[in-house]
C-alpha cells in the first residue's frame, strides 16, 4: 500500500500541481501587476499596525499575529532537512527554482489571504475563515468546503504534527546511545503532548501569542547563522552562486530524468515549503483585525519571503559552502546539515541545529494545529467535538515522537496534495473578487486615504464588512 502512495504522491505532485500552481501563480501575478513586489512596503507597513482591545476587554489577532502563526506552520522542519534533501536529490541547481517559485507564489498567497479576510465570519467575538469558509460563502458549495476542511485535518493535525513531534524526538539520537530502544521517546512525547495542549487550549490569543515570540527569535537566530557562515566564505560565494545557475539550467540533467531534475525539485520544494496556493495559511490570515483584506494579503507576501528567500536560503548556503557531499538514502536531511554546519562553524553548530530544529518544529505543530480547529469549527461548531478533536490531536503528537510511520506521512503528503488542488480550483473561481478589492485598496490610496474597506462599495453583500459591523 505503502508503495501504491508513493507513486500517486510523485504523479500528483511531480505532473499535476506542479502545472497548477505554476499557472495561477504566473496569471496572478499579471493579473496583479506583480503586486508582491510593487506593495511589498505596504505589506511591511501593515503588518507593523497596532490592534486595539475590543470593547469589552477581548483580546485581537493582530495582523504580525496572524503573520506569525501563519509562518510558524510554513517554518518547520523541512527548512532545514528538506533542503538538504533537494539538494542532494536535484543538485544546487533546485535552489534557484526554488527561490522562483517564492516569487511567484508571493502573488498566489495574496490572493487567497485576500479573499480569506473577505470572507471571513465572526464567531466567539473572534474572527474565522479560509478556504472552507470562502467556498461556502462565495462559491456556495458547502460540501467542497467539507471536503477541503477533511483533508486539511487529516493532513495537518495528524499527518504533519505527528512528523514534527518526530523529528524533535528524533534529534536527540545524536546525544543518546540507541536512543529509538530507551524510555527517551516515550518521556518526550509526554513532554510535547503536555506543552502543547496547554497552548491549545489556550484559545488563539494564546496561540497568536506565542508564535509571535517563538518564530521571530529563531528565524533571525537562524538567518544570523546563515549569514556568519557565508561571511566566513566570502570568497568561495561568487563560485557557489555560479553552481547553483549552471545546474539550474542543466539541460542534459533535465533530459536524464526530469521528474528528478533540479527543476522539478527545485519547484516541489519551494511550492511546498512556503505553502502559496495551498490553502492552508489563509487560515491564519483570516483571524487578523484589519481594515481591509488587502492589508492581510500583502502580509502574507512577508510569510513566503521569509520562509523561502530568507530561511531555506540560509540553510542551502551552510551546506553548499561547507564542502561536504551529501549522499541520497545514506547521507541527507539531518545529518547532512549537522555534518555541514559542523565543518563550517565548529561542533557547537550541531547543538544550533537540535535546537533549531526543537524551535521549528513546535512552532510549526502549533500554527498547524490552528488551522485544523478552525476547520473543525468550520464542519460543526460543538465544544465537545472541539475537545475530543483536541484530545486526538495530543495523542498524534505523543505518538509520533515514538516511532516514524512511513505509511502515515505519505497519506498526509496525498491529502496535501488534493488540498491544493481543490483550493486552487476555488482562489481560480474567485480571482476576480480580489482583483476588485485590490483595485479598491489602490484607489484609496490615490486619493491620500487610508484605505478602509466597506463592501458596499465593490457590490458586495453578506460579509462582515457592513459600514455598521
Amino acid at each position: 500500500m505503502n508503495d501504491v502512495l508513493t507513486k500517486m504522491n510523485d504523479v500528483m505532485y511531480t505532473y499535476i500541481l506542479i502545472v497548477l500552481l505554476i499557472g495561477v501563480g504566473v496569471y496572478f501575478t499579471i493579473k496583479t501587476k506583480g503586486v508582491q513586489f510593487r506593495l511589498l512596503k505596504d505589506g511591511i507597513k501593515s503588518m507593523l499596525e497596532k490592534t486595539e482591545e475590543g470593547a469589552d476587554g477581548e483580546k485581537k489577532v493582530s495582523s504580525f499575529q496572524a503573520l506569525m502563526i501563519s509562518t510558524a506552520s510554513r517554518v518547520g522542519t523541512g527548512n532545514i532537512a528538506g533542503i538538504a534533501t533537494a539538494i542532494v536529490a536535484g543538485g544546487p541547481g533546485a535552489v534557484f527554482w526554488m527561490w522562483v517559485m517564492a516569487l511567484i507564489g508571493g502573488a498566489s498567497a495574496f490572493v487567497e489571504s485576500t479573499l480569506a479576510q473577505i470572507y471571513k465570519v465572526r464567531a466567539d467575538g473572534q474572527f474565522r475563515g479560509g478556504p472552507s469558509y470562502y467556498m461556502e460563502r462565495a462559491l456556495g458549495k458547502r460540501w467542497m468546503g467539507i471536503l477541503f476542511s477533511v483533508l486539511l485535518i487529516i493532513c495537518f493535525a495528524y499527518g504533519f504534527n505527528g512528523l514534527q513531534a518526530y523529528n524533535m524526538s528524533s534529534a536527540l539520537s545524536y546525544y543518546i546511545e540507541d536512543y529509538s530502544n530507551t524510555i527517551w521517546p516515550l518521556v518526550i512525547g509526554i513532554i510535547l503532548a503536555v506543552a502543547a495542549g496547554y497552548i491549545i487550549w489556550g484559545g488563539t490569543h494564546r496561540i497568536g501569542f506565542i508564535s509571535s515570540v517563538i518564530v521571530p527569535v529563531m528565524a533571525i537566530v537562524y538567518i544570523l547563522i546563515g549569514l556568519i557562515t557565508m561571511l566566513l566564505h566570502i570568497t568561495e560565494l561568487p563560485q557557489i552562486f555560479a553552481m547553483i545557475l549552471k545546474n539550474a539550467f542543466d539541460v542534459r540533467a533535465m533530459a536524464g530524468g526530469f521528474a528528478g531534475s533540479a527543476v522539478v525539485i527545485g519547484i516541489k520544494r519551494g511550492l511546498f515549503s512556503n505553502e502559496a496556493g495551498m490553502g492552508s495559511a489563509p487560515n491564519a490570515s483570516a483571524s487578523a483585525e484589519v481594515d481591509h483584506p488587502v492589508k492581510q494579503g500583502l502580509v502574507q507576501v512577508i510569510s513566503v519571503f521569509i520562509d523561502t528567500i530568507l530561511i531555506c536560503s540560509s540553510t542551502a548556503m551552510m551546506l553548499l559552502v561547507s564542502g561536504i557531499d551529501g549522499q541520497s538514502g545514506v547521507f541527507d536531511g539531518i545529518p547532512y546539515v549537522q555534518a555541514a554546519i559542523s565543518n563550517n562553524v565548529g561542533e557547537w553548530g550541531i547543538h544550533f541545529i537540535t535546537v533549531s530544529i526543537f524551535a521549528f518544529a513546535f512552532s510549526s505543530l502549533i500554527g498547524n494545529y490552528y488551522y485544523a480547529e478552525s476547520n473543525i469549527l468550520f464542519i460543526k461548531n460543538s465544544k465537545v467535538l472541539l475537545f475530543i478533536f483536541r484530545a486526538t490531536c495530543l495523542v498524534a503528537i505523543f505518538l509520533g515522537a515514538q516511532a516514524n510511520f512511513g505509511l502515515v506521512w505519505n497519506i498526509a503528503d496525498i491529502t496535501m496534495g488534493l488540498m491544493a488542488i481543490v483550493n486552487i480550483i476555488a482562489i481560480f473561481l474567485l480571482s476576480k473578487v480580489a482583483f476588485k478589492v485590490l483595485a479598491h485598496y489602490e484607489e484609496k490610496k490615490r486619493q491620500g486615504e487610508n484605505p478602509v474597506f466597506y463592501e458596499d462599495e465593490v457590490g458586495l453583500t453578506g460579509t462582515v464588512w457592513k459600514r455598521d459591523e
